[in-house]
């Protein structure tokens, strides 16, 4: 919408940045090739909705704030969808001589003026932000409910079309998009398809939690099942073994890749989709949750030119995505960067990536030491399973490689333990080995509906029995969130979400890392040569200041990221 010259010119008078801070800008949005209101935007050197107002009062036009405001019906449906979405405009508001509208860009004539013969009416334009756009494009969806009324209407003979009948038929075929559609537009992860006796029950995973979004009726089953096994190119007709398979939905707004399992269960065949959003940028260590010391630690053991960096938690704790953010720092046109993956989760440019197939035997080990051959620099493991991969990638460490991979251990000082038990010798873990990361992931607490409250009693009795209170008041008071002279957690403000439309009355929106982060220190790596047991290694590791998940999630907390409860249940699990 504006070159960086009108950018520089909009936020330099308007003393939003000064001078330094607008240079440095220019210099890495320049070297970064991209535009400087873009990289603005995605270093929240400015809050996304200020950026947008100081842009409006640049135009003279006013600025509205979509996030809270229900439109009407008839009045948002003067916009169809499509090019609502196309465009980022939407019809908020009319009186009797205009129609209010919002868009990204008012400089779009062409849309405007297509809009105005449109509808016959003068326009109003105001400048929003994405956010509002989005919260706005919400509202053309109806409910699930409403939608699901008219597409599971029992049709009669249904259960006499044979299965490929069933997977072209025009209400299932609309059911699946729509299911598909939706858990998109929620932003989940996972899709849990579960035939039970008399119904189907649809459950989406959000933010980590898995909550009920739809019952269907049991007459649609063999439909869904037989649709989703066309569209991932499955046996249509095998009922009895599991199946595997993926396939990806393309549009302008999103691009998502599904990987599908189906198992035979007692009423019929569970089918879990889970959702990659190829389309979604790769975040920053900060933006991840990385902080302070732990953030130091990383930054520095990543310039190493070779070592391992091990990412360790439990499934879904967010270890692949650590690795990715990881690799895209180290992602330049001087280093060769190869990866062996089950599955690769997202497409990285750049980045040679491999994906196992036990199948035909490409094993994770078998990747590896082919991978040896093409000349990396750096090699990302998907996962250490086995003694054979541990060899290999521990070799590779010690040749000059920089090798990144995950582990299933549930804290940084059982992980060299975990190695030792497949069968490596102490002295290599110790010698190759820059850092482990712990890590596991935590709900956001919404921004929008943020209440301060103090922890009542019960709750504070329950930490004061299980945990060391007064060093974790230690160590936020050293870390800077609270001050030196408190003593108890009851006088202490804590955060939470009271929920509200854009967290769905959840009161949580999006989710944060808690970590740990462990540097093999020479007095780390002696105690693991000597095969220490986890607690003395853990002991060290604290004596040397590493903050434990617990602890990070208690400043997290008092930081407003995420909750005390949040942290108490991911932490204690």
């Amino acid at each position: 919408m504006l070159n960086d010259a009108q950018i520089k010119k909009i936020f330099l008078e308007n003393k939003i940045l000064d001078e330094k801070q607008i240079k440095e800008a220019e210099k890495t949005s320049s070297k970064e090739k991209v535009l400087l209101g873009t990289y603005i935007l995605d270093k929240n050197l400015v809050k996304e909705s200020l950026f947008f107002e100081t842009i409006a009062n640049y135009f003279k036009i006013p600025f509205v704030d979509l996030k809270n405001i229900i439109i009407r019906k008839d009045i948002l449906y003067s916009i169809p969808e499509p090019i609502a979405k196309a465009h980022e405009i939407i019809a908020f508001d009319q009186n009797d001589e205009f129609l209010f509208i919002a868009t990204l860009d008012p400089l779009d004539l062409q849309t405007l003026e297509f809009i105005k013969k449109k509808i016959n009416k003068k326009i109003k334009i105001h400048l929003t932000d994405p956010k509002s756009i989005q919260e706005a494009l919400r509202q053309y969806h109806k409910s699930l409910e409403a939608e699901f009324k008219d597409l599971t209407q029992p049709e009669k003979n249904q259960t006499d079309k044979d299965l490929k009948e069933l997977a072209e038929d025009l209400p299932v075929i609309r059911i699946v998009d729509t299911l598909l559609e939706y858990a998109i537009f929620e932003g989940a992860s996972d899709i849990h398809i579960e035939p039970a006796e008399k119904n189907v029950i649809v459950r989406y995973r959000i933010d980590g939690i898995l909550r009920d979004v739809m019952t269907l009726p049991k007459t649609v089953q063999a439909g869904v099942a037989a649709r989703i096994k066309v569209i991932a190119n499955l046996k249509i007709d095998e009922h009895r073994l599991p199946q595997d398979g993926r396939f990806k939905i393309e549009t302008d707004q999103y691009k998502v890749a599904f990987r599908v399992s189906i198992i035979p269960v007692f009423d019929g065949e569970k089918i879990v989709l889970r959702l990659l959003d190829e389309s979604s940028k790769v975040m920053s260590l900060e933006q991840l949750g990385f902080a302070g010391k732990s953030l130091d630690i990383i930054k520095r053991n990543i310039q190493k030119p070779h070592g391992m960096m091990l990412v360790t938690g439990p499934t879904g704790s967010g270890k692949t995505t650590t690795l990715y953010t990881i690799m895209n720092l180290l992602n330049t046109p001087k280093v060769n960067i190869s990866t062996v993956e089950d599955p690769i989760e997202y497409r990285m440019p750049r980045i040679n990536q491999s994906q196992v197939n036990p199948k035909i035997e490409f094993t994770f080990a078998r990747g590896l030491r082919s991978l040896l051959r093409q000349d990396p620099d750096i090699i990302m493991v998907g996962e250490i399973r086995d003694k054979e991969t541990a060899e290999i990638a521990i070799n590779a460490a010690m040749t000059g490689h920089l090798v990144l991979s995950t582990l299933h251990t549930n804290d940084v000082a059982s992980t060299p333990q975990r190695l030792i038990n497949m069968g490596i010798s102490s002295f290599l873990i110790s010698s190759t080995t820059n850092v482990i990361i712990a890590q596991r992931l935590a709900r956001k607490i919404c921004q929008n509906c943020l209440v301060s409250y103090n922890l009542d009693k019960k709750l504070v009795e329950t930490i004061n029995k299980n945990f060391n209170v007064d060093k974790i008041l230690k160590i936020m008071a050293r870390e800077g969130v609270i001050t030196n002279d408190l003593k108890d957690l009851e006088s202490l403000l804590f955060y939470q979400g009271k929920g509200c439309k854009q967290c769905n009355n959840q009161g949580y929106k999006g989710r944060v890392g808690l970590y740990e982060v462990l540097e093999i220190t020479p007095k780390i790596a002696n105690l693991i040569t000597n095969r220490a047991p986890a607690n003395e290694i853990q002991k060290a590791a604290l004596e040397e200041n590493m903050l434990t998940m617990l602890q990070d999630g208690f400043i997290k907390a008092k930081k407003a990221i995420t909750t005390l409860e949040e942290v108490l249940r991911v932490t204690q699990e």
